[in-house]
């Protein structure tokens, strides 16, 4: 007999009071778990005075199919080991980054550092990788096919949140046994329950690769560094790294911007250790030298060559850096190129199942049939730079313009990419102690940790996950407008026959068979058959607070500056 169990409407319908109850657990949890940001200072008062509030979160878990986040797991070690693998190959680097550093200054300079220390020789063949692979879910246009993933971009420098990602997840487990939400009286779901939020180690991996590197350095006496941006807010989620370090493998760990490494550092001896106020420094692991705008002046530049010319282990030296640029994620994408560092066909038709379409936008005839393509056809493309920092992408119907004011060789500082087009669904935020409600998109990151010496591997593991939500409010370039939320995945269990349409939309996203007596459209996968029966401003419709009418509290509706495209990590503070 089939199971004819189904998930209910998602997030569950509460009553306003209830729902109002479980945000103020929600927030005083974060308060006192550390689950926070620092404040921004009002204008006019005292900027000494430590204040913070709770990060932005999701009040429920959202649902990401089973599959999918396993095979994301599955993924990451194949990342971590093409990363490495790419980074040694010095051919290659210089021959993608040869043509890019002629049209992007930054990454220009980047490779500048990269030419210089391959001419003196690398002091230290300690590799340490702390990367995350970022996917969006991809339902095709006009189509009922189960979502797969598609990577948005794989960072190797700075990928933040993995403290504050695995506190979320603690999070949504205490509100799960303190509230009983996941089985709402009114709803009951045998299909929602505790299993079905995956453990999440990432408030221990970025330590454990850290720690792991320093004994490999293998100098009792010496610290770790953090290099970190003036002003940092989202400074608690990297303080838990520092905590755990010395917990775990009694490391201390020293906060520094580049310019106070270059005014306080020493390259000492013919191997070139670096010394900060007589400390040997065993790691140096950036937070930040990922965007123009943490380079101000000659001396950030100064202090990133400096940093690399020593013999302390670099997260990332300048090599994994470069690695993680737009262009060679292009680049990977033509055919025959991943199997070029991938020994295994197997593991390289896994990779490649992950792609998107992307396409160069150089002088080749390739590139020209690129931009002709996406003067034709906008709404289906996005153009991305080189450089990191979210906000300087050019979506749909803005590339025509953009496309019609740059040269040729403007043009090259570019990759065009498929549009990734993510099945939304509903979710309740909380920014500011405020609730809001609306449709959202969620991006799973996993965190990879890599440490290898040459050819010898020491480490290449999975470092748990990070999922961040947002606003699904979107152009029709497709990028979604809003803020976003850190957030945990919801693995539901298997559904059987007997769902209703409106039960279609979460069980779209968890990719499960149902029977139908026809075949859903797009608009029945994401029906509310709650929000009909109710009057407006009911707190059991879908669009209580609801994010069509409710600006965030800040009032900004653009992307943030900071790394990452869709999410950026500063826009979450």
């Amino acid at each position: 007999m089939p199971n004819t169990q189904a998930l209910p409407h998602y997030p569950p319908p509460l009553p306003g009071a209830q729902l109002e109850e479980l945000k103020t657990h929600a927030v005083d949890w974060a308060l006192a778990h550390g689950l926070v940001v620092r404040a921004p200072t009002p204008a006019g008062a005292d900027s000494s005075v430590p204040a913070v509030t709770h990060a932005p979160v999701a009040l429920f878990p959202s649902p990401f199919p089973r599959r999918c986040f396993e095979q994301a797991l599955q993924l990451q070690p194949l990342f971590n080991q093409l990363v490495d693998t790419i980074a040694r190959d010095h051919g290659f680097l210089t021959e993608v980054m040869d043509s890019l550093a002629k049209v992007d200054d930054f990454t220009g300079r980047l490779y500048d550092i990269y030419k210089r220390v391959h001419e003196e020789g690398v002091s230290q063949p300690i590799s340490l990788g702390l990367h995350r692979s970022d996917y969006l879910l991809h339902v095709p246009q006009d189509s009922t096919a189960e979502p797969i993933i598609q990577q948005v971009e794989l960072n190797t420098i700075a990928s933040s949140f993995s403290s504050l990602s695995h506190l979320t997840h603690d999070l949504h487990k205490f509100l799960a046994k303190r509230t009983r939400f996941f089985n709402h009286e009114s709803l009951p779901s045998p299909d929602i329950t505790l299993d079905a939020l995956p453990d999440n180690v990432s408030l221990h991996s970025i330590a454990k690769g850290i720690g792991k590197a320093w004994e490999h350095y293998n100098v009792p006496e010496s610290v770790a560094v953090m290099v970190v941006q003036p002003g940092e807010r989202n400074a608690f989620d990297q303080r838990w790294i520092e905590y755990q370090l010395f917990e775990t493998y009694n490391v201390r760990l020293l906060r520094l911007s580049m310019a106070e490494i270059l005014d306080q550092g020493k390259l000492v001896g013919n191997d070139k250790r670096l010394m900060i106020n007589n400390l040997e420094v065993a790691v140096v692991y950036f937070r930040a030298g990922y965007a123009p705008t943490d380079f101000p002046s000659p001396k950030e530049w100064d202090a990133r060559l400096f940093i690399e010319r020593s013999n302390a282990i670099k997260c990332p030296n300048i090599a994994y850096h470069l690695v993680g640029t737009k262009k060679v994620q292009q680049i990977l994408a033509k055919p025959g190129l991943v199997e070029r560092f991938v020994e295994k066909q197997s593991d390289a038709d896994l990779l490649r199942q992950s792609f998107t379409g992307l396409y160069e936008l150089d002088d080749s005839p390739a590139g020209h049939e690129a931009a002709k393509l996406a003067l034709e056809h906008p709404e289906r493309f996005v153009m991305k730079p080189q450089r990191e920092g979210g906000g300087n992408n050019i979506y749909g119907e803005d590339i025509p313009g953009a496309l019609s004011k740059m040269s040729v060789t403007e043009r090259n500082a570019y990759i065009l990419m498929d549009l990734i087009r993510p099945p939304p669904l509903t979710n309740i935020m909380v920014r500011h102690g405020a609730i809001i409600k609306g449709e959202v998109v969620s991006e799973l990151g996993i965190y990879g940790i890599w440490l290898s010496r040459d050819d010898e591997v020491y480490l290449n593991e999975n470092g748990g996950h990070l999922l961040r939500t947002k606003a699904a409010n979107s152009n029709e370039g497709g990028v979604a407008a809003g803020f976003a939320v850190l957030d945990s995945p919801l693995l539901p269990a298997q559904l059987g026959a007997g769902a209703t349409d409106g039960h279609l939309r979460l069980a779209a996203i968890a990719n499960r068979k149902i029977t139908t007596t026809a075949p859903p459209t797009i608009s029945s996968l994401w029906a509310d058959p709650v929000a009909d029966k109710y009057p407006l401003g009911n707190p059991m419709r879908s669009d209580y607070l609801s994010l069509g009418s409710t600006p965030p509290l800040d009032g900004k509706l653009s992307l943030g500056t900071n790394r990452d495209d869709l999410f950026s990590d500063s826009y979450l503070a």
